[in-house]
C-alpha cells in the first residue's frame, strides 16, 4: 500500500511519525512523510519518502477570520498535487497538522491520527487537560470537574469547532456537530504507555500502541569517570532558552555523589555555563546510549524524553515549562515513575532534594524498570503499523 504520513516538524511530532514510516516500511509499504523541510535529512535516512510541508503557525491559534489563519485551508489545496500523484491508500496526520487531515477527508481517503503523547480528551469527571491535577477521588470532586466540563470546557470547544468549520467551509467540507473534528473518529495512535492514562471509557478508534521511539544516529560521548549514579539532564529542544534547567540542576549537583552529563539540545546559551568537575556539557547526545545508563533523568517533560527514560526502567524528574508538559509531570508522578517539580520551584535546592529522593527510594525505580518490561513486549510503531493497515483494508478510498 501507499501510506501518506503528515508530521509537525517538532522533534516530539515528526519522531514518531518517523518511527511509524520505518514499521510501515518493513511490512512492505511505501510511506511518504510530509513535514518541514529541515526534518529531510531524518526521513530519507530511513529509506522513506519526504515531502515539503507549508509551515504556519500553530500556537497561539490565529484568528481564523484573518489572512494567517486561512493557511490551515490553503495548505490542504496545496496538498492536492501530492495526494493525486502518490494516490495514498490512507493517510495518517500528527495531531498538530490539520491540513493532511482536511485534505484527506476532501479526497475520500481513510485517515488516521497520530497523538504522540498522553491523550488529550477530557472525559467528564476528570481535570481539564494540560494543568497537571491528578484525578478526583471523591464523588464531589468528579461532580465539580463534570459541572467545570459543561460550562467552561465547552466553551474553549465550541471555539474550536467553529474555527474549524471555518476552515472546512473554505473546502467546501460539511460543518462537523462534534468536538476534537481534527481527531479522526476512525483510527486515533496514541503512542504513550497506558499506565500513564488515568482510568475512564475509551471512545471507539482510540488505540493506545506504547511509544513509538526514533532519534537521529550521533557518536557516543565520554561520560564522567567513576562509579557514582549517573543523572542526565535532557531539557527540551525548545522553550528554554536561557538554559535554566541545565544551569540550575548543574548547580544542585556539583556537590552530590553523581555524576552529570547535561545537554543543551542544541539551545546555543545566551551566556556562560558553569559546569562543575563532576558534570559534562554537550550539544546533543544518543538517548540510546545515555538512558540505559542513566539513575535519573531530569527533564522539562518533552513527552518523548520521557518516554524513552521509561523505556529504559530510569525515574524522571520533571520541570515543566509549557504546554502538555504539565499533564505529563502529573501523570508520571500519579504513576510513581518520577516526581514533579513545578517550574517556579526549579531553583536548587529543591532539584537537589527532589533529585536525591529520586535516588534514593529504589521504588521509583521498581516502578519504571515495570514500565521498561511492557516496553519490551509492545512495539508501539508496530503496532501502529498493523492497525493502519487495518484502517486501510477496512475502507478503501473512495
Amino acid at each position: 500500500m501507499r501510506i501518506l504520513i503528515g508530521a509537525f516538524g517538532d522533534a516530539g511530532h515528526v519522531f514518531p511519525a518517523i518511527a511509524l514510516g520505518k514499521a510501515l516500511k518493513t511490512r512492505g509499504h511505501e510511506v511518504v512523510i510530509e513535514t518541514w523541510e529541515e526534518r529531510r535529512q531524518a526521513v530519507e535516512g530511513e529509506g522513506l519518502g519526504f515531502a515539503a510541508a507549508e509551515e504556519y503557525r500553530m500556537f497561539p491559534p490565529p484568528d481564523p477570520d484573518s489572512e494567517e489563519g486561512q493557511h490551515a485551508a490553503e495548505a490542504a489545496l496545496a496538498l492536492q498535487p501530492l495526494l493525486d500523484e502518490f494516490r495514498p491508500h490512507v493517510v495518517v496526520s500528527d495531531i498538530l497538522t490539520l491540513a493532511p487531515t482536511l485534505a484527506a477527508e476532501r479526497a475520500g481517503i481513510p485517515l488516521a491520527t497520530l497523538i504522540p503523547h498522553i491523550y488529550p480528551v477530557v472525559e467528564p469527571g476528570l481535570p481539564f487537560f494540560a494543568i497537571g491535577l491528578r484525578p478526583p477521588r471523591t464523588w464531589l470532586g468528579r461532580a465539580l470537574w463534570r459541572t467545570g466540563h459543561d460550562r467552561a470546557l465547552k466553551i474553549g470547544l465550541e471555539q474550536g469547532r467553529r474555527d474549524l468549520n471555518i476552515q472546512r467551509a473554505r473546502l467546501d467540507l460539511p460543518p462537523l456537530d462534534r468536538f476534537h473534528g481534527g481527531i479522526s473518529p476512525d483510527l486515533a495512535l496514541v503512542a504513550t504507555y497506558p499506565q500513564l492514562e488515568y482510568p475512564r471509557d475509551w471512545p471507539a478508534g482510540v488505540e493506545i500502541t506504547g511509544p513509538m521511539n526514533f532519534e537521529v544516529p550521533h557518536p557516543e560521548i565520554e561520560l564522567p569517570p567513576g562509579d557514582d549514579p549517573l543523572v542526565l539532564v535532557a531539557p527540551s529542544t525548545a522553550h528554554d532558552s536561557d538554559n535554566h534547567l541545565v544551569r540550575t540542576a548543574l548547580a544542585a549537583l556539583a556537590e552530590e555523589p553523581v555524576r552529570v552529563v547535561a545537554t543543551t539540545n542544541r539551545v546555543v546559551p545566551q551566556r556562560p555555563i558553569e559546569i562543575p568537575a563532576n558534570a559534562v556539557l554537550v550539544d546533543w547526545l544518543s538517548y540510546s546510549q545515555l538512558m540505559p545508563a542513566a539513575s535519573l533523568v531530569i527533564s522539562h517533560g518533552g513527552h518523548g524524553t520521557v518516554a524513552r527514560a521509561l523505556g529504559a526502567g530510569t525515574p524522571v524528574l520533571i520541570s515543566p515549562i509549557i504546554g502538555d508538559m504539565s499533564e505529563t509531570a502529573m501523570r508520571v508522578a500519579w504513576a510513581r515513575v518520577g516526581l514533579s517539580l513545578p517550574w517556579r520551584l526549579c531553583r536548587p535546592a529543591p532539584l537537589r532534594w527532589a533529585a536525591r529522593r529520586l535516588l534514593t527510594d529504589r521504588s521509583f525505580a521498581d516502578r519504571a524498570a515495570t514500565l521498561a518490561a511492557w516496553n519490551r513486549q509492545h512495539d508501539g510503531a508496530a503496532r501502529g503499523a498493523e492497525l493502519v493497515e487495518r484502517l486501510a483494508r477496512s475502507r478503501a478510498p473512495a
